[in-house]
């Protein structure tokens, strides 16, 4: 049986010599190389959502991948695919970079410039360390169970337009319905989750900033266990020692949360800095909120370009959430994806303030009542975005178990739940 390798490369020319080189490697099939970290994450998560046996036994980074930097990306690749071997191809192969890549979960080094005996030697031994995990996962474990959580991001277009709370509400759908959730709060400086949820807290995000390998345990100890169920992950009190969580510290955050839980939804708030970035761009789903009016318009179309411009999300990678949404207004879901280039939800969220004013301003949101058309209308995003369990689903009215007498999803337009 020959062994898949993925170059992921940004350089076209380093791409060709490398690939040129692995094709004279016995028994091995180069696989079409990648070109940035983005693309390597998208193409492992398209083959592992067909199959274990479709992913590439050996993944070759090269030192300068981009955007994100080459040992976070194979923190990321560790984490998520942990049947994928990674080798760092380098031109520092100090012992101290060596311990670093074997820190972050790469499983062998190759020095530049590559040599046919060394690149046969590592390959060879990384493909067989990840024949023995996929023999072991193949005796009755989930290929990606505790690596493969389901990330969602929840941006705002400008402040106040809601992301806050279509971040908890989505969060707590995903939980009701069975899946093991976590809500992080990365609006660092002004997050207000543990308002909404009546929280008192002592640990947040930033006792985790400065450690570099969070063991289930350490994330355990950070995380506050919400009556509903919920992970919380909060903003720290004091805004200003959002600065300690940097762009690399929330990838590892995130990561590790993505390792412990089936749903992980994170606040970014309205404000983009790193830690929000990065979250942004790890995300299987980044959401943008914002209102039908002209402002908040156009900040998700400035958002979006920005993110396009930092090469954080493109925007056909990005779905807007319309939130207060009237059928009176001029600006209608296909204007507004038509203004910002993206998918905009089919679930718009009814403009119904009221029925939220008592529980927001308590602290109780979730205690929010099942008849209300606003949760009744995020939880029906939630299905739309495929973060509730399937199964908890009945035939009556589309009904979520678990929700004190059950919330019924919206019906769509074309008549399904």
């Amino acid at each position: 049986m020959s062994t898949r390798i993925l170059p992921a490369v940004g350089d076209a020319d380093a791409a060709r010599s490398l690939t040129t080189l692995i094709g004279q490697l016995p028994d091995t099939e180069p696989m079409a190389p990648v070109t940035d970290s983005t693309q390597l994450v998208d193409t492992l998560s398209r083959l592992a959502a067909e199959s274990l046996d479709e992913l590439p036994e050996v993944v070759v980074v090269h030192e300068r991948i981009g955007p994100v930097p080459a040992l976070e990306l194979i923190r990321e690749v560790a984490l998520r695919f942990p049947a994928v071997g990674v080798v760092l191809v380098t031109s520092d192969a100090s012992p101290g970079l060596f311990q670093a890549a074997m820190d972050h979960g790469a499983r062998g080094l190759a020095a530049l410039p590559l040599s046919y005996e060394e690149l046969a030697s590592r390959v060879q031994a990384v493909a067989q360390w990840s024949a023995g995990v996929r023999r072991h996962l193949g005796a009755g474990a989930d290929p990606v169970s505790g690596a493969g959580g389901t990330v969602v991001t929840v941006s705002g277009a400008k402040g106040g337009v809601g992301a806050t709370l279509t971040a908890v509400q989505l969060a707590l759908a995903a939980q009701t319905s069975g899946r093991a959730t976590a809500l992080v709060d990365m609006d660092l400086q002004t997050g207000d989750v543990a308002s909404y949820l009546d929280v008192q807290f002592r640990r947040s995000v930033v006792d985790l900033a400065a450690i570099n390998d969070i063991s289930p345990r350490v994330l355990a100890d950070a995380v506050f266990r919400h009556d509903s169920g919920l992970a919380l992950l909060l903003a720290p009190a004091e805004g200003e020692r959002g600065e300690e969580v940097t762009d690399r510290a929330a990838r590892h955050i995130v990561g590790a949360l993505r390792s412990r839980y089936e749903v992980v939804v994170v606040d970014c708030g309205a404000q983009l800095g790193g830690a929000g970035a990065a979250a942004v761009e790890m995300a299987d789903r980044a959401l943008l909120v914002t209102t039908p009016d002209v402002i908040a318009v156009r900040g998700a179309k400035r958002a979006v370009r920005m993110w396009d411009r930092l090469q954080i999300r493109k925007a056909e990678e990005t779905t807007v959430v319309v939130n207060r949404h009237t059928r009176s207004t001029e600006i209608q879901p296909p204007l507004i994806a038509r203004i910002t280039g993206t998918a905009v939800a089919a679930t718009t969220v009814p403009a119904h303030f009221k029925e939220l004013q008592g529980v927001v301003d308590a602290g109780r949101v979730h205690e929010l009542e099942a008849k209300s058309t606003v949760k009744q209308a995020m939880w029906a995003l939630a299905g739309e975005l495929g973060l509730v369990r399937a199964a908890q689903t009945g035939h009556k009215g589309g009904r979520l178990r678990g929700d004190r007498g059950a919330v019924s999803f919206r019906r769509r337009r074309d008549g399904t739940g």
